[in-house]
């Protein structure tokens, strides 16, 4: 295998100022017996968490995170990425969707798609970098450009992800993803990931140590090339995405975890998927975003993750476990104990001071 090594400096941490602790979570509404956005508000406010991402523009969540803290990624749908090509279409769709509603709603990212690179429809791809193009220029247009735009990548877009250093993309989506890249490096805009290590877990549960996915103390893995230590797979993940970057020639994106989660539940065949691995993971993933960390590759810039979600969502397709990556039901009682010391009724947000640094600080690495 021919294994391509980078300069240590190819990997400088470029400036990027580490932030508070801070976790971001999507915020999905494929349910019928969802709670009203405000209440939405309210829970996430008691949580202390400060990012969430929707996946579309909707008008009563944006209205209703309006004069608030969140900082808020919204979603392209897939199907409008062919009309949105068009700049005209992109300025009028920025003005009616996005402008209304800033600044008094915190919009700070607007993903055009989702896992467009290896979607079964391929003609989609195609419109993907015009489409990011054309929303970019309406933004700037319209004085909006501290907005970033990027596109979420299911962790198929990689070619071979193991070791970190072997990472590179699938050779189909080169020409598109050569252009994709130049966009993100000219705006300085971050190159989103969707990331499950359970993924890897359940196709091959024999192979992969159960410890090693759920952040669990674990003798690790070293990459044989750079000789760096990961004792997860997620860092790992990220890792292979900038190294295949890397082999582009763009050194300096960031990488960001747009969605990581754990389900709490899955049909028989779902290995894994139960209560008590998705509470370990997401109690530990919460650990490591309170200590600041980074990968290994980029240890002193914090890893910006997205958890994946802040509910169950009773109507998305698929198997049991689809329907089961939410921290919380949909009357806002957690699906498990995270440790959050937050009350169960969001409503009650006067005694409701969560202690993320407190009870996830507890569990030991």
């Amino acid at each position: 295998m021919f294994v391509l090594i980078f300069p240590a400096e190819c990997f400088a941490d470029y400036g990027f100022i580490q932030g508070v602790a801070s976790l971001g979570i999507n915020y999905g509404q494929v349910g019928n017996n969802l709670p009203a956005p405000e209440k939405v508000l309210e829970l996430l406010t008691s949580l202390k968490i400060t990012k969430a991402r929707i996946y579309d523009t909707n008008p009563q969540v944006l209205t209703a995170f309006a004069s608030s803290n969140i900082e808020l990624i919204v979603t392209v749908e897939n199907q409008m990425l062919s009309v949105l090509m068009d700049p005209q279409q992109a300025l009028q769709w920025v003005s009616t969707q996005i402008k209304p509603y800033v600044p008094a709603t915190r919009i700070t990212g607007i993903a055009v798609g989702n896992e467009v690179f290896t979607d079964d429809d391929t003609t989609l791809l195609t419109y993907l970098v015009p489409a990011i193009v054309s929303i970019h220029g309406a933004l700037v247009q319209l004085g909006l450009n501290n907005i970033q735009v990027s596109t979420p990548n299911s962790l198929a877009v990689l070619a071979q992800s193991f070791p970190p250093s072997a990472g590179s993309f699938k050779s189909e989506v080169s020409g598109v993803m050569s252009q994709f890249l130049q966009f993100l490096s000219s705006t300085k805009a971050p190159f989103w990931i969707n990331a499950y290590p359970y993924f890897a877990y359940k196709d091959d549960p024999n192979r992969v140590p159960l410890d090693y996915v759920l952040f669990n103390p674990n003798s690790g893995l070293v990459d044989p090339y750079t000789k760096l230590h990961y004792d997860n797979m997620l860092y790992a993940q990220v890792d292979a995405v900038i190294f295949a970057m890397a082999r582009f020639g763009y050194y300096e994106i960031e990488a960001r975890v747009s969605e990581t989660g754990w389900p709490s539940k899955g049909d028989p065949n779902e290995v894994g998927a139960t209560i008590e691995n998705a509470a370990i993971y997401n109690r530990n993933l919460l650990r490591r975003q309170l200590e600041n960390e980074g990968t290994p590759l980029r240890p002193n810039m914090r890893l910006e993750v997205y958890l994946f979600a802040l509910f169950n969502e009773d109507m998305k397709p698929g198997p049991t476990s689809e329907r089961n990556y939410g921290l919380y039901q949909p009357d806002c009682t957690m699906a498990y104990n995270l440790g959050l010391s937050a009350l169960s009724s969001p409503s009650s947000t006067s005694s409701a001071s969560i202690s993320l640094t407190s009870s996830a600080t507890k569990v030991k690495p």
